[in-house]
């Protein structure tokens, strides 16, 4: 092996470890971490936020306390600049040690997914009607630091909005306004203007 690779070889490892410990779970002991379910209220009016090259719609005023059950980093996709970090989140019984122990997540190519052995351990519906993976923009560079250090198994406060993002080429990106969806434009993307760990 010569030294350039060497040196590949040795920055993977680095970054392969880092992002291990970045990304471990926190134990915590079964029971409901939040019951509080989602809050979505109308926007009044029409309600635009400039965002880089992005124009982004106020569609609902969005809150949420949930548990982080997966996080996810993005530097390459499209949408990397406007979205860094997709957290999967639950609330309600999709944040019980004693539900989440029996699943087995993932996140990839901005999709949440789970899967389990033998039976579910809640009915499916309440699976979806629970948990979502949800875009996070920041809206600050202090917010972007905050969403990249949570781990999973903390809970988290939300404060913003649900929205949808146009850029300059007519491309877009719109926010499920439903907590009872699942698969391709079910995710929420949600304009962060506040962001606390519990």
């Amino acid at each position: 092996m010569n030294i350039p690779w060497l040196w590949v070889f040795i920055a993977l490892i680095i970054f392969g470890a880092w992002n291990f410990f970045d990304n471990r779970s926190i134990k915590v002991s079964p029971g409901a971490l939040v019951q509080e379910n989602p809050v979505q209220t109308d926007v009044r009016g029409n309600v635009t936020y400039p965002q880089g090259k992005y124009t982004l719609e106020a569609l609902a005023n969005f809150e949420i306390k949930a548990r982080v059950l997966s996080k996810e980093l993005y530097h390459l996709d499209r949408g990397a600049d406007l979205v860094p970090v997709d957290l999967a989140l639950g609330w309600g019984v999709m944040s019980d040690s004693a539900v989440l122990e029996k699943l087995s997540i993932t996140q990839g190519g901005r999709f949440y997914h789970y899967r389990w052995e033998n039976e579910p351990p809640i009915p499916p519906n309440d699976i979806v009607r629970h948990s979502a993976n949800m875009h996070l923009i920041p809206t600050t560079p202090e917010i972007e630091s905050q969403i990249k250090k949570v781990r999973p198994g903390q809970v988290v406060h939300i404060t913003g909005q649900l929205v949808e993002a146009r850029d300059g080429s007519g491309g877009y990106w719109r926010s499920s306004l439903t907590r009872e969806d699942s698969g391709n434009g079910a995710c929420e993307l949600v304009r962060v203007v506040k962001f606390e760990v519990r």
